[in-house]
């Protein structure tokens, strides 16, 4: 068994009602799920273990049947997921393009 790297997104940020009851959620609080928060933004940074990405996932999509109101909108494997995951390949995450030099001071 291995832990996957990825983020959920919600479609809404957190309410301070639903922040509360976050607060007394157990599932939330076994480790691996983390509420991250932003202007407008609410989500949850996720490193859960499983046999596949997909145990992994459903595990983390799991705990929301005991949140009521709040939505996942998308599951996020961004370039630092991909590489923890063992996952990034050229062909997965471009390389950035080559840094120019800049000018000659005048």
């Amino acid at each position: 068994m291995r832990s996957w790297y990825f983020n959920l997104v919600l479609d809404a940020p957190l309410t301070e009602e639903q922040k509360d009851t976050l607060d007394h959620l157990d599932r939330f609080h076994e480790g691996g799920i983390g509420l991250e928060e932003g202007p407008g933004y609410s989500g949850f940074l996720c490193v859960i273990p499983a046999e596949t990405l997909t145990d992994a996932i459903a595990d983390a999509l799991d705990r929301f049947e005991d949140f009521p109101g709040v939505l996942v909108r998308s599951v996020v494997l961004d370039h630092v997921d991909l590489a923890a995951n063992g996952m990034a390949t050229p062909a997965v995450v471009p390389a950035p393009p080559p840094l120019e030099a800049a000018p000659p001071a005048a």
